[in-house]
C-alpha cells in the first residue's frame, strides 16, 4: 500500500519554523565577493514564466552585478542531470552551475557523485523531510497538477482524470514534458495511476501507463510537449501541468484566450522540487550566492509570485513577510486538501516504470 501519503495541509503544518533572525541572516560579505570575482552564474532549465524566475534572475543580477547564462529553459530534470554529467571537466558556458530538479532527481545525482553540498543561512528553516542531511539538495518550492484548458476551443474544462477519455476531449489533451525525461510529465503519469483507484506503490506508475494508452488510443492524446504558446495557439487546448505554470500562463495571456486551471477531483500529486549545485561548477561561489539570494526572504517571496509554494511558507507566514494582496490571488486552500505527496521511494518505483516503459506501453513519441 501506499505509505506515508501526506496531505499537502498536513505537509505544511510540519515545516518547521525558524527564528525571524535565522530568516533574515545574509550571506557573509567573503562570499558575495568571492562570486563577483566569479561573474558570471550558469543555470539550465528556468523558463522565465516558471515560478517567477524571469523577475528573480533579473533581481539576482542587479542585487550582485553578477551575469547569467542561461542553458535550455525548456529542458527536464533528466536533461539538466545529464548537462553535468556530460560536462565534467569543462569549465565552459555549457556547464551548468546549478540545478532545479524533481525530488527523485536528487538522491540519484547525489548517488552518483555529481553535487556538492551547501547549506544557506536559512537551512533550519527547511523541513528535515524536504531537504539532505548532508545538503547535497533541498527543497524549494511544490505544487500540484492541473489541467490548463483553453476555453475559447475547450468550452467545458474536465474536470478530473476520467473526463479526459470522453469524446468531447478528442485531439485536446497533452503533457507539460516528454515522460521519458520530465519530472512534471512523470508525476502526471503518476497521477493519473492513482486517479485509476491503483494503491500499491508498485504498481501505480503501470496503472498511470495504461491510462495514457486508452488516452492514446482514444485520439485524445497529442504527443506535442505543452506550454503557453501552444496552449494559446489551440495546437494543445489541455495541458496536465504544475498548477503555477497554468496560473502564470493565464495571467501572461490576460484572457487572450481565457484559461481555466482546474485542480482535478482525484489523483491530486503535489510535487517538491530540489535545488542542488553541481560538483564541476565552474562558479562554485556565485552558484552558493544564488542558493543564498533563492532561499532568501525576496527570493522565497518571488516563488510565490510565481504561484510556486516556497519551501519556507510557513516561516515567511508566521513572521508576516507574505504581502496579502499575494496570499489573495492564491488558489483556495480547499482546492489542495485531497493533495498526497508520494514518498521518494514511492516516486522512484513509479518513475522507473513510467520512463523506461513509456515507449512500449503507450507508444506514443512526446516532443
Amino acid at each position: 500500500m501506499i505509505s506515508k501519503i501526506h496531505r499537502l495541509l498536513t505537509i505544511s503544518t510540519a515545516m518547521l519554523v525558524a527564528s525571524s533572525a535565522i530568516a533574515a541572516a545574509e550571506p557573509s560579505a567573503d562570499l558575495i565577493a568571492a562570486a563577483k570575482k566569479e561573474g558570471t552564474l550558469t543555470t539550465i532549465a528556468l523558463p522565465h514564466n516558471w515560478c517567477g524566475y524571469g523577475d528573480l534572475i533579473a533581481a539576482f543580477k542587479a542585487k550582485y552585478g553578477i551575469e547569467v547564462n542561461e542553458l535550455n529553459p525548456d529542458a527536464g530534470s533528466g536533461d539538466e542531470v545529464e548537462a553535468i554529467r556530460a560536462n565534467k571537466g569543462n569549465t565552459g558556458p555549457q556547464a551548468p552551475d546549478v540545478i532545479d530538479v524533481g525530488l527523485s532527481f536528487g538522491p540519484t545525482a547525489k548517488k552518483e557523485g555529481l553535487l556538492q553540498p551547501y547549506k544557506v543561512s536559512t537551512w533550519d528553516s527547511i523541513p528535515d523531510s524536504a531537504k539532505d542531511a548532508e545538503g547535497f539538495w533541498y527543497g524549494d518550492y511544490y505544487g500540484v497538477l492541473s489541467f490548463v484548458t483553453n476555453k475559447d476551443v475547450v468550452k467545458n474544462p474536465p474536470k478530473d482524470w476520467a473526463d479526459l477519455l470522453k469524446p468531447e476531449y478528442a485531439n485536446t489533451v497533452s503533457l507539460a514534458g516528454d515522460p521519458r525525461t520530465s519530472n512534471q510529465a512523470v508525476q502526471a503519469v503518476y497521477a493519473a495511476g492513482l486517479a485509476a483507484g491503483e494503491k500499491d506503490a508498485t504498481k501505480v506508475g503501470a496503472a498511470g501507463l495504461d491510462y495514457f494508452a486508452k488516452l492514446n488510443k482514444a485520439g485524445n492524446f497529442v504527443p506535442v510537449i505543452g506550454k503557453s504558446a501552444s496552449l494559446a495557439q489551440g495546437a494543445t487546448p489541455i495541458v496536465v501541468a504544475w498548477d503555477y505554470n497554468g496560473l502564470s500562463w493565464r495571467d501572461s495571456l490576460k484572457g487572450n484566450p481565457p484559461v481555466d486551471v482546474t485542480v482535478p477531483a482525484s489523483g491530486v500529486i503535489a510535487g517538491v522540487y530540489v535545488q542542488a549545485i553541481s560538483a564541476f561548477a565552474p562558479h562554485p561561489n556565485a552558484a552558493k550566492l544564488w542558493m543564498e539570494f533563492l532561499y532568501s526572504d525576496e527570493g522565497q517571496v518571488g516563488w510565490l509570485k510565481g504561484y510556486c509554494h516556497p519551501i519556507r511558507f510557513n516561516d515567511l507566514a508566521k513572521n508576516k513577510k507574505i504581502p496579502q494582496e499575494l496570499l489573495d490571488k492564491l488558489p483556495p486552500a480547499a482546492a489542495y486538501e485531497k493533495a498526497v505527496f508520494p514518498t521518494l521511494d514511492e516516486q522512484a518505483a513509479g518513475k522507473t516504470a513510467i520512463t523506461t516503459k513509456w515507449d512500449s506501453v503507450v507508444g506514443s513519441n512526446v516532443k
